[in-house]
């Protein structure tokens, strides 16, 4: 994928009305702190487009790119360790549950998840929500830099097992810092869903 432009043409918050785009959307859902802004840079090839934060939790919106005038990648809002009420996460989660019922123009979901660290609650919730909405969600496993090549395999099959994942479930593990596993995810999305 070469990524000629990139725009951040919509951003919508709680209250605001999802546009009606008419190019395909694939969309991005992580826990706070799981490392989704930085793959999404590095999908883009951008050092900082997607606001990388300090403190897990910023992505309070539904962040739409426009990329090469040819689709949207779509940053949905972390869940887990933001430090804001109950209330605030009902909402997001509310924002997040609207967007995939509204989407006419939906062709994926990717789900973030730590690579180090079995699925929690909150994830294997989310996995759930994702199929009960109707979509096959594709796992990106996170921060493989930060474990040993050797347990690689082991960290991917806990994931599985965590999630609770049906055979043939893509796995793609990921490196922000290595960019090990973007090619994976590119060629996935053009060969299946920007045909």
């Amino acid at each position: 994928m070469i990524i000629k432009n990139v725009d951040l043409e919509t951003v919508c918050g709680i209250t605001s009305k999802l546009p009606e785009n008419t190019l395909p959307e694939i969309a991005f859902a992580g826990k706070s702190n799981v490392g989704k802004s930085s793959l999404i840079n590095s999908l883009m090839n951008r050092k900082s487009y997607a606001r990388i934060s300090a403190t897990p939790g910023k992505t309070q919106t539904i962040n739409f790119y426009n990329i090469n005038q040819e689709f949207y990648l779509v940053d949905l809002p972390g869940y887990g360790y933001a430090k804001v009420s109950e209330q605030e996460k009902q909402k997001w989660g509310k924002m997040i549950e609207r967007y995939l019922h509204s989407s006419k123009q939906l062709k994926a979901v990717f789900l973030l998840i730590d690579i180090r660290h079995d699925p929690s609650a909150n994830d294997k919730l989310m996995y759930d929500w994702i199929v009960a909405q109707g979509y096959a969600p594709i796992i990106i496993a996170t921060k493989l830099d930060k474990i040993k090549r050797s347990q690689k395999d082991k960290q991917v099959k806990a994931v599985r097992q965590g999630l609770g994942l049906p055979a043939g479930t893509r796995v793609i593990p990921f490196s922000s810092l290595t960019k090990q596993g973007r090619e994976d995810i590119w060629e996935l999305v053009e060969k299946e869903y920007l045909i």
